[in-house]
């Protein structure tokens, strides 16, 4: 059987080809040259100098590139000339010698088979759950039809379990639904940001925008026929257990305000953590006379040209929304509270070559190396640099001296942009140790930015907004015709604005305060069959992906249904000794981060008390060793009487 990764048969002209080769990476096309031919000549006799975060090259020469297309050509013309043959198994042995020649390193035992199920050379979805024989009685409701939400509809469906997703917003998506502000696109390669057994060969950029995210999961969402399954404009209100039936009550809202009550013997909340917006409480907010609205429920019958723009917030997205609207804007005022490290990334706003498109269609298994070329960087060479060494000097400088490496390189990359000494680089360089917050992906875009004639930074602290605009903490009065509030997400209230009532009428949110928990990030004890996708303590401040995150997470859920949806079981949670120990060792590793260094302030991860819960400390590989399977002695199973 033909894998689904071993390419598309073509009659491309040898022309054709050569043109498409001079799009691709040289490293990926080596690596399906072997599979091509089973011969190893092809990464023994070239050797990548070394691969690097949105690197595709590895820094190989131009006449070592020009070298490795010359012998490619040939190679894959006469492969397509024998039909394009499904390419014979390589062994196990020759795999090993790929990764590391790629890795330009030895990839570490411990995270092969992490690595194997990613590549799924097989074509396999080793992460598919079992199909269960007689589940219909054990319904499952799924909160949110965003990335995750979609995942676990498949996931359910695949393994034959009947189930509703509950969706707030008229389509799917989630985050790449709602946010359609200017420049909205992801800051994670898009070939790796995709569902590994769905992968898209048709990007049209390296980060795609929002409108093409958004059209990905819609595609995925009907590929596998689940829109029947989703109750669109419909709002959770909460959930609520009832201990003696093993049943959830779901209290659902639709967009007219009808009110009813979905059962369920499980419920996965796929809600995200960046869903909820968040504006500061200024005084006198409600004050201001023009159009205001926040970056995620972006207005789009405001005219923005010509006119006096505030930007409140100079994140994640406000980073994105500057450089968009400035050119159409009369004058553009950036309030910014904390300067950011930033990230060189040349190809930010690259578009996708043909060739590449080509090679991912019909060169046997590109597109998953390609992946591992975005995955091994990008996993958790983030956290080394953020792992803070007790018996560096200056702590206030760098953790590490690879956090002060990377110091460096940031500071570099912005002074080369503004020049030192000047105005704008003391209000553009952070005074806080590399990564300690989220690290933005730039290409030079925000810089440039600034220094635009109409456009102004400032930095002063915002005490009110008045009628006609923003008043800093200096008395000076910023004249707006329009407010954009860039203020990030609720991040810290984890479940907001749910209500979930768990045993004995425990709520959860009152048992949480301000420090959420949960076993694994996936379960919580008191709150029987009750999982949570991207819960407290998985969020991925280092690298990594957080589709691959819901992909271990839903795997591990699946194989919890498999026990509960049994004919003997009634529920299912973790101990409290679980759940504690799995956060107090969280706790100790993320105490040991960047992220919660003291200088570090205004940081979405951090809590009112300055304290991070919602946090992922873990390298990739351990959290999968982690979820792998459930380790039910860790649970009450509770059976039917």
């Amino acid at each position: 059987m033909r894998s689904p990764y071993s390419g598309l048969p073509f009659t491309t002209s040898t022309p054709a080809i050569a043109a498409a080769l001079q799009d691709v990476s040289i490293p990926t096309l080596l690596l399906s040259l072997v599979h091509i031919t089973g011969d190893p000549r092809f990464i023994r006799d070239f050797k990548p100098m070394g691969i690097f975060l949105n690197e595709v090259q590895g820094f190989m020469s131009d006449e070592d590139k020009a070298r490795a297309r010359e012998a490619a050509l040939p190679v894959i013309a006469d492969y397509r000339d024998r039909g394009c043959p499904d390419p014979k198994p390589l062994s196990g042995e020759l795999i090993r010698e790929m990764l590391d020649w790629l890795a330009c390193e030895h990839v570490p035992d411990d995270y092969l088979p992490l690595i194997s199920e990613e590549l799924d050379l097989d074509g396999v979805d080793p992460r598919r759950p079992a199909a269960l024989e007689a589940a219909n009685g054990f319904p499952v409701v799924v909160i949110g039809c965003g990335e995750s939400g979609i995942l676990a509809g498949i996931r359910l469906k695949q393994a034959n379990i009947p189930f509703t997703i509950v969706e707030k917003n008229a389509g799917p998506g989630g985050t790449w639904w709602e946010n359609s502000y200017p420049g909205a696109r992801v800051d994670v390669a898009n070939h790796f940001y995709c569902y590994s057994f769905e992968p898209n060969n048709d990007w049209t950029h390296f980060f795609a925008e929002q409108h093409e995210l958004q059209g990905y999961f819609t595609q995925v969402m009907n590929k596998h026929e689940l829109a029947d399954r989703v109750r669109w404009n419909t709002e959770v209100l909460s959930a609520e257990w009832n201990d003696d039936e093993g049943v959830w009550g779901v209290s659902v809202r639709s967009v007219d305000g009808q009110r009813s009550t979905l059962y369920a013997r499980a419920v996965i909340t796929a809600v995200g953590q960046l869903n909820r917006p968040n504006i500061p409480e200024f005084d006198g907010i409600d004050t201001f006379e023009g159009p205001s609205f926040h970056s995620a429920t972006w207005d789009h019958r405001v005219d923005l040209t010509g006119k006096r723009v505030a930007l409140v917030g100079a994140g994640a997205s406000g980073f994105q929304i500057a450089p968009a609207i400035a050119p159409d804007v009369g004058h553009l005022t950036v309030f910014q509270r904390t300067a950011q490290w930033m990230f060189p990334n040349a190809m930010y706003h690259d578009r996708v070559g043909d060739g590449v498109r080509w090679a991912m269609r019909h060169l046997p298994f590109y597109g998953r190396w390609y992946r591992f070329l975005l995955l091994w960087p990008g996993a958790d060479k983030g956290l080394e640099a953020a792992r803070s060494d007790p018996s560096y000097a200056d702590q206030d400088y760098a953790v590490s001296d690879l956090n002060a490496a990377a110091r460096m390189m940031f500071t570099q990359w912005i002074s080369s942009q503004v020049g030192d000494g000047t105005d704008l680089l003391a209000k553009v360089m952070p005074d806080y140790p590399a990564t300690g917050k989220r690290t933005l992906q730039d290409n030079g875009s925000w810089l440039q930015t600034l220094q635009r004639d109409n456009v102004e930074l400032v930095r002063t602290p915002i005490q009110r907004i008045a009628p006609r605009g923003v008043v800093t903490a200096d008395g000076a009065a910023h004249d707006v015709d329009i407010i954009i509030y860039a203020t990030g997400f609720r991040h810290t209230d984890v479940l907001w604005p749910l209500t979930i009532t768990g045993r004995n009428g425990i709520d959860l949110r009152d048992m949480w305060g301000t420090r959420p928990y949960a076993y694994l990030g996936i379960t919580i004890p008191a709150f029987p069959n009750l999982f949570l996708l991207y819960g407290p303590g998985t969020h991925l401040a280092h690298g990594g992906s957080l589709i691959f995150q819901s992909e271990l997470q839903m795997r591990y859920i699946n194989l919890c249904l498999q026990r509960l949806a049994q004919p003997d079981a009634l529920s299912l949670e973790p101990t409290s000794r679980a759940a504690t120990e799995w956060h107090q060792r969280s706790q100790a590793e993320i105490k040991k981060m960047v992220w919660s260094h003291p200088a570090v302030e205004h940081s979405y991860f951090k809590n009112a008390d300055g304290e991070i819960h919602t946090v992922s400390p873990w390298r990739l590989n351990e959290y999968w060793a982690a979820v792998r399977e459930p380790d039910f002695s860790q649970f009450v199973l509770r059976q039917r009487k």
